[in-house]
């Protein structure tokens, strides 16, 4: 078996033939760190990879399994983690030069250390814009990230790098975080299956900037492996005050169960989203109806709420201004215009405003619960347009052109409802399109088998051979 074929085999697949011994996790890290030794100078998905900790970790897989003792349920996996993370032993610098990474790393996030608890093969970490600023995924530190399905165009953000490591098969499974679409953007770019999940349900550690608007979750290129990743995302950890009760269950069990019957509601524009691009709003709706043809009952319906965009602008810019405030001069100097200009924005909004943001977002929360009681599923495009150039863009930092080319994922962070992205076709130039497939809060396990349904006709598709062929010529 090719390097190329073994970085292809899913997480689930990689743990059968490593309980069979015909394969062995030691042969699978060397196969996927020369796959990104070939494919991240031109992706630039990571930001650091650790050769040495990988090999040593796969070997104490390998002998674990060779005495039937695997540690846990992805012993022996190879996993990529955002460089937002806290990953003990490896600096995290978020994308920033003005981190020091000469500094004592001895603290995991608790998706770390769960991971770690599970035997995972943690290999790097991948790029992030600075501080997780924006959908893109560029930064004075590692520069532009790239898509695998066409390098000359963006990933999407934050969570690009582990996106685009993900379809381009530098391991199958990689964890991102989401604080307005951040997981899903990525997901439809790259044409991976993204999910973030209802808020609190995988515990997070520190505290984010942006505080309940951010996620944290599974990058993988099917929805089994991403079921596998969130039983160990979810595990307890006391460090997160606004963690969910602990849901022992196992969601890959009723997985393939199928949506017959079920109420599905589709909203093409959420009654409010202008400028979607024609191919995605044709290729989402193929997708929707689809669901009929697998027994669910699919309405055409917008959930009746106005664009809250204005929401999670305020709340965002305010997160950082006061990240801005714990910055020195110095720093200030050397961060990313986008960042600065971020900043000031959030200095403008007063506390009055801060309090009215708030009650219109619990107003938001409790129309979307109530739409949703009517609904198993709420099903929108992932993103308005496909992926677009790499190269930063010129226009000015502002709402409109934070978020405003991605109406339909930032709503999802400002009610905590889990929602999803899973490739749904192509556009004429052969760019993934995203299907999001959204749940009422805390159905993280419906929405992964709403998206493992739609799997079962439309398997998840890797960027085409001759892109791989063409940017090994060109390293």
């Amino acid at each position: 078996m090719s390097d190329i074929e073994l970085t292809e085999i899913s997480a689930s697949n990689l743990l059968t033939l490593f309980e069979k011994k015909d394969l062995s996790p030691v042969e699978v890290i060397r196969a996927v760190l020369a796959h990104a030794d070939r494919l991240n100078p031109i992706l630039n998905a990571f930001r650091l990879i650790d050769y040495e900790c990988a090999l040593q970790s796969a070997k104490e897989s390998e002998a674990r399994w060779l005495r039937g003792e695997p540690l846990g349920m992805l012993d022996g996996v190879p996993v990529s983690i955002k460089d937002l993370i806290l990953t003990k032993g490896w600096s995290t610098l978020r994308g920033s030069l003005t981190i020091d990474p000469n500094q004592s790393w001895d603290v995991d996030a608790p998706c770390t250390a769960r991971l770690r608890e599970a035997g995972a093969v943690l290999f790097g970490k991948t790029c992030t814009p600075e501080f997780a600023c924006k959908c893109e995924t560029y930064s004075p530190l590692t520069g532009i990230s790239r898509n695998p399905w066409d390098p000359d165009k963006s990933p999407g953000g934050s969570s690009g790098g582990s996106a685009a490591a993900v379809a381009a098969g530098m391991g199958p499974l990689s964890v991102g975080t989401d604080g307005a679409g951040s997981m899903r953007v990525p997901a439809a770019f790259c044409g991976t299956f993204g999910l973030k999940p209802s808020f609190g349900r995988a515990p997070t550690f520190p505290p984010s900037a942006f505080a309940s608007l951010s996620h944290i979750g599974p990058h993988t290129m099917c929805v089994e492996d991403a079921a596998l990743l969130m039983n160990v995302l979810k595990q307890p950890d006391a460090r997160d005050w606004g963690a969910l009760p602990f849901d022992a269950s196992d969601y890959r069990v009723g997985l393939d169960d199928g949506v017959d019957g079920w109420r599905i509601a589709y909203s093409p524009t959420l009654g409010f989203a202008k400028n979607v691009d024609p191919e995605v709003a044709a290729a989402v709706r193929r997708a929707a109806l689809e669901f009929e043809t697998l027994g669910a009952h699919v309405e055409e319906v917008d959930p009746g709420i106005d664009d809250p965009l204005e929401l999670i602008a305020g709340l965002w810019f305010s997160g950082m201004w006061a990240a801005w405030q714990t910055m020195t001069e110095e720093q200030r100097a050397r961060v990313d215009p986008d960042v600065s200009r971020q900043a000031e924005l959030g200095a403008a909004v007063t506390m009055g405003e801060l309090l009215r943001i708030q009650q219109a977002r619990m107003v938001l929360g409790s129309r979307m619960r109530q739409f949703m009681s009517s609904y198993d599923l709420i099903l929108t495009p992932t993103v308005a347009i496909p992926a677009f150039s790499a190269t930063p863009s010129a226009a000015p930092m502002s709402a409109q052109s934070l978020l405003g080319w991605t109406p339909f994922s930032y709503l999802f962070n400002l009610t905590h409802q889990p929602a999803a992205s899973i490739p749904c076709g192509l556009t004429g130039a052969g760019l993934p399109i995203g299907l999001q497939i959204a749940g009422p809060m805390f159905g993280d396990a419906i929405v992964l088998r709403a998206a493992r349904a739609y799997e079962t006709r439309h398997a998840i598709r890797r960027p085409p051979k001759q892109v791989w062929q063409e940017a090994l010529i060109d390293v």
